[in-house]
């Protein structure tokens, strides 16, 4: 792998409430090598979007807490200045922000917040200036570019609110893009135009791409490694080939499993995880999902690491690789174990027998 130009160091994360402290991100180690894509994937309340804001600072305030260490080109960014942060943020490191709706300015025109980025940055003429927004427009394909810039937000449909996003995010062609959900609430057609636009683009200028997700259905043709967070930790980071053809944690079985198959017979039901994710304000003891997942037992209660267990690939569950591959593939159904009043028999070291309940199924 190419020398990385973003290193994540054992993140945490915490905010005060007056709840007590929420434990937003724990342990979070990543690494971005130059034109690679990497996706975070996990459900909402897993930590994905605190570890991407907290890279550019966007939530720092006072009942923060930043341990561990992020660096972009040798550069910390936890304890940067806020000078030091705006010469990175949009220069160096750019973000696709979740809802294009919220994040554009109604009341001002796309051309000119586009602009208003590049001169930030940039000391241009007005007509570069012009002429870079326009072709920024093009680029991520919205047709009769030097017109629609001098539209405003609520004149565009949602997905080419979502393009205009990618525009800014690219307007100071940065080395690192960080794209939150951003194919969330398009219809299918649309997503998968605005996919094609970030590899398009990720292969043209060699920026890479940090994609968030709760869908492991989008990351499948456009990313290099996946990171799958649970909890505020990460259970499980490989390539793509690893994490569909050979999952070793159970909460990524149960992501797969419910991942609609055009190649199946439809089932009266989509399989589910059963359960919700544990609050971040108090935690479980041990593996955060034990609560939810079929296959818990005694050791489960201690915190696992994420660690190599024979795959290839390291993943955070006690289970051993012979115990993950048996329980995990039933009839061909990834995530669906055999559902048997003794399980499958299986013992991990020093402790009592492993449970087997299928991924969806209730207690």
């Amino acid at each position: 792998m190419a020398e990385p130009i973003l290193e994540i160091d054992h993140l945490q994360v915490e905010f005060r409430t007056d709840e007590g402290v929420v434990h937003a991100v724990d342990d979070v180690s990543l690494t971005l090598a130059a034109g690679e894509v990497l996706a975070i994937v996990g459900e909402s309340g897993s930590g994905k979007t605190v570890t991407a804001m907290s890279l550019l600072g966007l939530n720092r305030s006072p009942n923060a807490t930043f341990r561990g260490s992020a660096r972009y080109r040798g550069q910390e960014l936890l304890t940067a200045s806020e000078d030091e942060l705006r010469a990175i943020r949009g220069a160096e490191m750019a973000m696709i922000f979740q809802d294009p709706m919220t994040s554009l300015n109604p009341v001002q025109r796309i051309g000119d917040q586009i602009a208003e980025q590049i001169l930030a940055h940039e000391k241009l003429s007005k007509a570069q200036v012009r002429d870079r927004v326009v072709e920024l427009m093009e680029r991520v394909g919205i047709p009769r570019a030097a017109e629609r810039a001098r539209a405003y937000p609520h004149e565009f449909s949602g997905g080419m609110r979502q393009r205009v996003m990618i525009a800014l995010a690219l307007s100071c062609s940065p080395s690192v893009l960080i794209a939150d959900e951003p194919t969330t609430a398009l219809d299918v057609t649309i997503q998968a135009q605005i996919l094609e636009r970030l590899k398009e683009l990720k292969d043209e200028t060699g920026t890479a791409i940090i994609l968030v997700t709760h869908d492991l259905g989008v990351v499948a043709d456009i990313a290099d490694r996946i990171a799958v967070m649970y909890g505020g930790r990460i259970v499980e980071e490989g390539t793509v080939d690893e994490i569909f053809y050979d999952p070793q944690h159970p909460y990524t079985w149960g992501l797969l499993g419910s991942i609609t198959r055009v190649d199946r017979d439809r089932s009266e039901r989509l399989p589910s995880i059963a359960g919700l994710p544990p609050s971040l304000l108090d935690p479980p003891e041990g593996c955060h999902f034990r609560a939810r997942c079929p296959h818990e037992f005694e050791r489960c209660g201690q915190v696992p690491p994420l660690a190599d267990r024979g795959a290839r690939h390291p993943d955070r569950c006690w289970l051993t690789l012979e115990q993950k591959r048996a329980l995990r593939v039933v009839d061909g159904e990834i995530g669906l174990a055999e559902p048997s009043p003794r399980g499958l028999g299986l013992h991990c070291e020093n402790s009592p027998e492993a449970p087997s309940r299928g991924i969806g199924e209730h207690r």
